[in-house]
């Protein structure tokens, strides 16, 4: 049976037109099915109405790099499950395995208008397994897949160096070095699959981590590769290349001093968390204008948390920090709505309000970017998740 849901009257953000506009949606089934100035007819008639008349109806805000679920809130160790620190090279994990949808952080990321994450394993590993991509509302994380491996996290720099330096990692050359070796045996792994042709006699022994690397070998995922320092962007730029791979670069901390490199490079990046203090070296140089002069040298740019470096409900509010220090509000918007829906691969689903996507929005009174935003309904498949 039909289940419809109208949205009348309401301030329109679409995020792919800069001016909003007043109009009516209706939602069919979890889906937007029409959008005009005003919607009349016997379908109209049954649907459940919310009067949208003097607020402020944006899509669903969409994060690009984030650990929800995977890092427990106020639990302690029990709940930290994003880091495999037994092993640098991990890219047989899946994020899926670990996520907690009954965590509290999944309720608070609703309270602000957050409706989709790319969320997966931290940054301690040089290859630390597959992202994935869900919604914010459901028991089961099962149901709540919107993509369930969207990328391979990759990390350079400091996290992997000091958290394998009495190992295996001490320097940024071993780093891309062991990266190189794993993408050049999943190569050799994947063509021998492909002589074999499915006899099993002439099938290489399975490897999981090498399995785990094909769909990147493939150009079927992106590289999504935690990156702060300059020459750290450029390692991950050069080593794609040189496998002929997809990158998203995730942090990009620096961007700001190679901001014309990285228009011309073309790969997406995602920037922060950029709130509070910097930490170790390599963050040296964040700050909240960083996403404005990339947009501005014309870089897609995606704003991110790393929740929970920054909790996930305040993903808008850094968009707001992003404008105050010199970003266009259009930009800011982008860069948490369809610039991070297409950084994560999910841009046909999510992030803009356009006919046949899925109906996820958030409704305002007032900025969403604002220290007092007031968000009146989280709606995401169609369903009010908060009012």
């Amino acid at each position: 049976m039909e289940k419809y849901l109208l949205l009348k009257q309401g301030t329109i953000h679409n995020a792919i037109t800069e001016e909003p506009f007043v109009a009516d949606i209706l939602v069919e089934n979890g889906k937007i099915k029409m959008i005009a100035p005003v919607l009349e007819g016997k379908v109209i008639n049954e649907a459940e109405v919310i009067d949208a008349t003097g607020l402020d109806v944006y899509p669903g805000f969409v994060e690009a790099h984030c650990h929800l679920g995977l890092d427990g809130y106020a639990i302690g160790y029990e709940g930290q499950d994003f880091n495999e620190l037994n092993d640098p090279v991990t890219p047989q994990l899946s994020a899926v395995d670990a996520i907690n949808p009954q965590d509290e952080t999944f309720r608070m990321a609703r309270e602000g208008g957050v409706t989709c994450v790319s969320t997966g394993p931290g940054s301690s590993n040089i290859i630390g397994g597959t992202f994935c991509v869900i919604k914010t509302y459901g028991k089961r994380v099962d149901d709540m897949v919107v993509k369930e491996k969207s990328a391979m996290k990759i990390a350079f720099g400091e996290n992997p160096k000091r958290c394998y330096k009495d190992k295996v990692v001490y320097s940024r050359m071993t780093i891309a070095a062991t990266l190189r070796e794993m993408l050049r045996k999943a190569q050799i792994y994947g063509k021998k699959l492909e002589e074999a042709n499915g006899d099993e006699k002439e099938m290489p022994p399975y490897d999981a981590k090498l399995e785990a690397l094909l769909p990147v070998i493939r150009g079927e995922i992106p590289l999504k590769a935690h990156a702060h320092r300059a020459d750290d962007i450029y390692t991950a730029i050069r080593i794609a290349k040189e496998f002929q791979l997809d990158l998203r670069i995730d942090h990009t901390t620096d961007g700001a001093l190679i901001a014309d490199d990285l228009a011309k490079e073309g790969f997406p990046v995602a920037v922060g968390p950029s709130f509070g203090h910097a930490t170790k070296y390599e963050l040296k140089n964040k700050g909240f204008e960083t996403p404005g002069i990339l947009a501005e040298a014309g870089c897609q740019v995606s704003i991110i948390t790393d929740s929970p470096v920054i909790e996930q409900r305040y993903l808008p509010l850094c968009a707001g920090c992003a404008i105050r220090d010199g970003m266009k509000e259009f930009d800011a918007l982008k860069a948490i709505t369809i610039h991070a829906a297409r950084h994560i691969g999910v841009d046909d689903r999510v992030g803009s309000i356009e006919e046949g996507k899925d109906a996820d929005f958030v409704l305002t009174q007032g900025s969403p970017f604002a220290v007092d935003a007031h968000i009146v309904y989280t709606i995401i498949d169609g369903k009010v998740v908060y009012h």
